[in-house]
């Protein structure tokens, strides 16, 4: 039998439930997937930010460092210190920005495309585990529906 959800407007957490309060849900969610990527990332020799990073780059190359940080979910100060460790192995650079000498971009190298080409299978399993048994229908409902929830709360244009 599927229980049915249905969002009311409620004063408390303990109302609401944990179960049913989606935020706690996407934080567990995301804690387990991180969880389960950490090991082997730790075996490349690669923190989750610095992935998190390499993968945003492998798409979005190129970007501004505050950018960055939104599309990678990192404060600026951790997001400086991934910058450092990253560009010491030689994954990624930065360069000063043309028209503002202030702005930095920063650029996947070769080797931190590779790099990120050996971290992306486990990502993409525990990706395809997280979906087991939710079929394109919902899958798709889920993307639409978490669009809609980050446009609500987003402070940024990306």
């Amino acid at each position: 039998m599927e229980q049915k959800v249905v969002r009311q407007r409620i004063s408390t957490l303990g109302q609401i439930g944990l179960q049913q309060f989606a935020p706690y849900l996407m934080n567990r969610i995301m804690g387990r997937y991180n969880a389960t990527l950490r090991d082997n990332f730790r075996k490349q020799g690669l923190t989750i930010p610095q992935v998190r990073t390499l993968a945003v780059l492998s798409v979005t190359d190129g970007v501004t460092v505050n950018d960055l940080s939104v599309y990678t979910v990192i404060e600026q100060s951790t997001l400086s210190r991934t910058l450092d460790a990253l560009e010491g192995q030689g994954f990624v650079r930065r360069e000063q920005g043309v028209t503002d000498s202030r702005i930095r971009h920063v650029f996947l190298t070769d080797d931190g495309r590779a790099e990120f080409a050996r971290a992306w299978p486990a990502m993409h399993d525990a990706f395809e585990t997280m979906f087991d048994d939710i079929d394109d229908t919902e899958y798709a409902a889920l993307i639409a529906t978490l669009q809609k929830m980050l446009k609500n709360i987003r402070k940024h244009d990306i």
